[in-house]
């Protein structure tokens, strides 16, 4: 049984504090039934923010609605080049096309004098967990990711961003997210849609590479290389 899929509106936004309780939420009520819960995939952040009790700074509106007017003035990638001056570690883990979460970093900068991902705090660990990584190789990631984008394609995907396109510009972080950014923008310019399906898939390797980089970076995961590695631990447990 997979949990937290269709659980928000399209215009809704999703914050990490947000998910982490609806994650929680889930994983105990797994283990409630005597089954062993699986956390899969998604941004590091949001996977440590479930397993790792992490110190979420609070926020400052008049600097927040600041930021965000820069946003719509200049653009995330000028914002992400401010941050990579001044927090190299959070513009790392960070798509320079994630405005939202450029502001966010920027926001607990300017606050707390501090870097974004050492607010965080030390990872101290809210559950026991087995962390496991899967890394078939770089050229191995990049084919899954083109045979991926190619397979949304045939599935429809550009249908479904063009039904959901003025809703879609209604949506903070729906609209950013990688593939629906792509195709929004291609209609903004009046272009094929089909222009859009090269930068997605440049765009998520660029974001396979961050988030690979954000895992390799804790030392708990266990990395593993080949798929029957992975499928021999899935046999033993009660899931």
């Amino acid at each position: 049984v997979h949990h937290l899929i269709d659980t928000h509106d399209v215009e809704e936004s999703v914050e990490v504090v947000g998910y982490r309780d609806q994650a929680r939420a889930a994983i105990e009520a797994v283990r409630s039934r005597g089954r062993t819960p699986l956390l899969v995939g998604g941004s590091g952040l949001y996977v440590q923010a479930v397993l790792d009790d992490l110190r979420f700074p609070g926020t400052d509106p008049s600097v927040r609605q600041r930021l965000e007017g820069e946003l719509a003035q200049v653009g995330p990638e000028v914002l992400h080049g401010r941050l990579a001056a001044i927090d190299p570690a959070a513009a790392e883990a960070i798509l320079p096309s994630n405005g939202r979460r450029i502001v966010r970093a920027l926001e607990v900068n300017e606050i707390t004098g501090a870097s974004f991902v050492a607010t965080l705090g030390p990872a101290q660990p809210w559950t026991r967990s087995v962390r496991i990584g899967w890394d078939p190789g770089q050229e191995a990631v990049d084919r899954a990711i083109a045979a991926r984008v190619d397979l949304m394609w045939r599935d429809g995907f550009v249908g479904e961003v063009e039904s959901l396109r003025e809703r879609l510009t209604r949506a903070r972080t729906a609209s950013r997210a990688v593939g629906y950014r792509q195709i929004l923008d291609a209609l903004e310019a009046g272009d094929d849609p089909d222009t859009a399906r090269e930068p997605t898939v440049v765009a998520t390797r660029r974001l396979a590479r961050r988030q690979r980089a954000w895992f390799r970076r804790d030392p708990r995961v266990h990395w593993l290389q080949s798929s029957w590695q992975v499928e021999q631990i899935l046999g033993t447990l009660e899931i």
